[in-house]
């Protein structure tokens, strides 16, 4: 199991048993709302609204919330303009970082996040200097209690590229474009989806070697995904067993 794999657990139950539900909340639906302005308020010709609109449904946002940020986004409904940037650095040990953010103004954002990676040791990195590290795919957390074989079948069938056990859950990795197609096909087939997202995954991993190298980069990556812009957060480590047990403990 990749370190990767069990940082993706670790966000989503953080984001499960996100007590901050407001700034969830708000996050998700400048999601949606920034993918209707930018391909339409229609999920069945605008597949990011599409992926986006179920994450926000998969986080109990109601139904008629969601519309109105579609409307909000397609100009039905006054809103503010977002602009999309990411942000790249390095966590302590040299993690690759990256933050994806959703602003209505560049000045204020680029200065938090700056400063958020100065103050938990990291530094900020000029654009393109660690996202070529990364892959943009899409994922499907899947129930554990769904056996492998069965889950294989259907997914791959469906055009998924991977399955990998993330211990509380099956993640099933795509094609960014095949993301809707697999949970569909899940779906279909009364698959338990707990969640589907597009994400970065890296293409290698730097391994922590202790708990405290781990610390340092978990409360760097804390930092970025509590402040109101950052919409996600993608970084490259893995974290041994042993060395997670210690921090979670």
């Amino acid at each position: 199991m990749s370190g990767h794999s069990k940082w993706a657990t670790i966000k989503h139950k953080k984001a499960a048993n996100d007590k901050a539900r407001g700034k969830l909340f708000a996050k998700l639906l400048r999601q949606v709302e920034v993918a209707a302005r930018e391909g339409g308020g229609d999920p069945d010709t605008n597949p990011t609204l599409r992926t986006m609109f179920q994450k926000a449904r998969d986080s109990s946002i109601p139904l008629d919330t969601i519309e109105r940020a579609v409307k909000r986004g397609t100009g039905e409904l006054d809103g503010v303009t977002y602009e999309q940037i990411t942000y790249e650095g390095y966590a302590p040990g040299g993690v690759a970082v990256m933050a994806e953010c959703l602003t209505d103004n560049r000045n204020r954002t680029g200065a938090d996040i700056r400063n958020i990676f100065s103050k938990n040791g990291g530094s900020m990195a000029e654009p393109g200097a660690v996202s070529w590290q990364f892959d943009r795919k899409g994922t499907v957390l899947v129930a554990r209690s769904v056996e492998e074989d069965d889950l294989m079948l259907t997914a791959l069938d469906a055009g998924a590229e991977d399955i990998v056990d993330d211990g509380d859950a099956w993640r099933v990795t795509t094609a960014p474009t095949d993301l809707a197609a697999v949970r569909s096909a899940l779906e279909a087939a009364d698959v338990p989806i707990e969640s589907s997202d597009l994400t970065m995954v890296p293409q290698s991993t730097i391994a922590l070697d202790s708990s405290e190298s781990a610390r340092k980069v978990l409360r760097l990556i804390d930092a970025l995904d509590d402040q109101d812009d950052v919409q996600a957060v993608h970084a490259n480590f893995d974290i041994p067993d042993t060395i997670l047990e210690a921090v979670e403990a």
